[in-house]
């Protein structure tokens, strides 16, 4: 995000773009996890559109689509990237217990009991 931000200010934002662009795919991994500014959410939604049926891009989330205007800070951009998301794509929703809670959960076991079984 911050190499697109420097990009846009330094006014070479298409050449980072083209950049990007050779690359078969793109992961943005937790997105909606730490808030962003308005600046850093106009240069993700560039990117998007950018890649838009030119390139594969994997978007992890803890979040709904329902509540990503908390992501892009603007209902009609919010609209416009989810739909330029969905488009072409496949859903996974993985509904199962995080893995790093149940780690977390084991080692503090083990230090109770003092064992160490069943912890890889």
């Amino acid at each position: 995000m911050q190499d697109l931000l420097v990009a846009k200010r330094d006014l070479k934002l298409s050449r980072l773009l083209k950049h990007l662009s050779r690359f078969e795919a793109l992961v943005i991994d937790d997105i909606g996890y730490v808030q962003q500014s308005r600046d850093e959410m106009e240069v993700l939604f560039t990117l998007l559109a950018e890649r838009y049926e030119r390139g594969s891009v994997m978007i992890t989330s803890n979040l709904l689509f329902s509540r990503w205007e908390a992501i892009f800070k603007d209902p009609m951009t919010t609209a416009a990237a989810i739909d330029r998301l969905v488009h072409h794509s496949v859903i996974l929703e993985l509904n199962v217990p995080s893995y790093r809670l149940s780690a977390s959960q084991k080692k503090v076991l083990q230090k109770k009991t003092g064992s160490k079984e069943g912890v890889s």
